[in-house]
């Protein structure tokens, strides 16, 4: 988990250096440790004979007593990475599919993510596994 963690967080460093640090990781043990023990935050992985070929971090958003919002569950995938040498190999289609199947089975109205500009080929992907632009975030760095 470290390394595909830390292939995250270099290829956000990669294409925003201001501000992503390179030679990190996008979670600590702490902060995975909690990941785990919390199951508004499923964690799905995909293993094969014995090495973890990728990942997929949820969590699960309940608006159902929103005020303003209507009442439904949703996932948001805070993270997919695939191993640099799984990836071509549809480990992250296997690992999207998972997350949509959970969903499901949970009434989840929707799966929602965010994908940063500087990762196009990131967006293609999940452009390809039908997913759709829900709102766009802009910045002015000053």
């Amino acid at each position: 988990m470290h390394s595909l963690l830390s292939q995250v967080l270099m290829v956000h460093a990669e294409g925003r250096p201001d501000l992503f640090r390179a030679g990190t990781r996008k979670y600590t043990d702490e902060e995975l440790l909690g990941i785990f023990s919390d199951d508004t935050h499923p964690v799905f992985v995909a293993v094969n004979d014995g090495r973890v070929l990728g990942h997929a971090f949820c969590e699960i958003q309940d608006f159902r007593e929103s005020n303003n919002m209507q009442p439904y569950l949703s996932i948001y995938i805070d993270d997919i990475c695939v191993d640099e040498k799984s990836r071509g190999q549809h480990v992250g289609t296997a690992l999207y599919q998972h997350v949509l199947a959970y969903a499901r089975e949970l009434g989840c109205y929707n799966v929602t993510l965010n994908v940063w500009t500087c990762n196009p080929g990131a967006q293609r992907f999940y452009e390809a596994m039908g997913m759709t632009p829900l709102k766009t975030c802009l910045e002015q760095v000053l």
